[in-house]
């Protein structure tokens, strides 16, 4: 999943409660830090779009509807785990399971986003992006939380579908079809999510072992997930430099932009293997996986402004093929 909430727990101890600020038990089930950065990459979904900028109108719904699609998988992902919750120490203070909120306004809560959502989504925006905000939602929910993660220590691999599908709403919005940059993406999500949120789950390997949640580290140790999460490290690196190809204009600006990104993201994993059980490396992967992602999305719009339409690879490679070799 796609998640930007941070973990502060050092990997073997107890895991504690988070000593932030409180939100209001009808906010803290939305789970309101995970929706900024899927909003990023539904962004970025759009600026892949050969439509794309648009009209100001249709990002809006865009964004709207998405938020309340992630607001609405929040709450029906608290609702199905809250016995969960209620016995991880990290997690037995939030709304459901201490009793701050009723079960069935939680419910009403979702069912009211959901359908706000697609009446958005489908009425201002069009039914293919619709469809997939619900298909993401609906992934998330019953394909990630009730199917694979109690079941699978690959359950984030697979079950990060969900958090992949925002750029395929983005892309829909702008043009009404997907498209292979579109999924290109996706695809790019797919890869970044292990390395993600494996981070996080060093830092929280003894909680997930408590409850019996087969998260990689609590059930193959850390020396092999930190070697997973190198593995996928290059391997979003080496998915991301496709970006290059796959923008309809500025890939040029993208690729030189996207080399301090790669580059400390490589630098991050390297750290985390060379100290593996430390929590100062998990932390600083995690956090800087989160700034990744934004920093990808950031990127991609700043490719399609005018400026960076003008940098295109064609006219370099004309220069640097000889005449008459083609």
């Amino acid at each position: 999943m796609v998640s930007a909430t941070l973990a502060t727990t050092a990997p073997n101890s107890p895991a504690k409660v988070s000593s932030r600020p409180r939100l209001p038990a009808w906010l803290e089930i939305a789970k309101p830090r995970l929706i900024p950065l899927l909003l990023a990459t539904t962004l970025g979904g759009m600026a892949l779009a050969e439509g794309w900028p648009g009209n100001g109108f249709t990002i809006t719904l865009t964004l709207l509807g998405g938020a309340l699609a992630s607001a609405a998988a929040g709450i029906l992902n608290c609702l199905w785990e809250q016995d969960l919750d209620g016995r991880m120490q990290r997690t037995s203070s939030r709304a459901l399971p201490s009793g701050r909120l009723a079960q069935n306004a939680a419910f009403a809560m979702a069912i009211v986003l959901t359908l706000a959502s697609v009446l958005v989504l489908c009425l201002g925006v069009n039914p293919l992006a619709a469809a997939l905000s619900l298909l993401g939602l609906c992934s998330y929910v019953l394909l990630y939380t009730a199917l694979l993660k109690p079941r699978t220590d690959q359950n984030i691999v697979i079950g990060g579908v969900a958090g992949a599908i925002p750029p395929l709403v983005g892309a829909a919005a702008v043009s009404g079809h997907l498209t292979t940059a579109a999924w290109w993406l996706f695809a790019l999500v797919m890869v970044w999510t292990p390395a993600h949120f494996w981070a996080l789950a060093l830092l929280l390997r003894d909680d997930y072992r408590s409850v019996g949640i087969p998260m990689l580290p609590a059930v193959k140790g850390v020396a092999v997930t930190v070697r997973a999460i190198r593995t996928y490290a290059w391997l979003t690196v080496a998915v991301s430099l496709l970006g290059i190809v796959m923008l309809p204009s500025g890939g040029l600006l993208y690729g030189v932009l996207l080399i301090p990104f790669n580059a400390r993201l490589l630098q991050q994993s390297h750290a985390l293997s060379r100290n593996p059980d430390a929590a100062a490396p998990a932390r600083g992967m995690f956090r800087w996986s989160i700034f990744y992602l934004f920093g990808i999305c950031l990127l991609l719009v700043l490719a399609r402004t005018p400026q960076a339409a003008s940098l295109q690879l064609g006219p370099l490679m004309a220069l640097l093929t000889p005449a008459g070799s083609l």
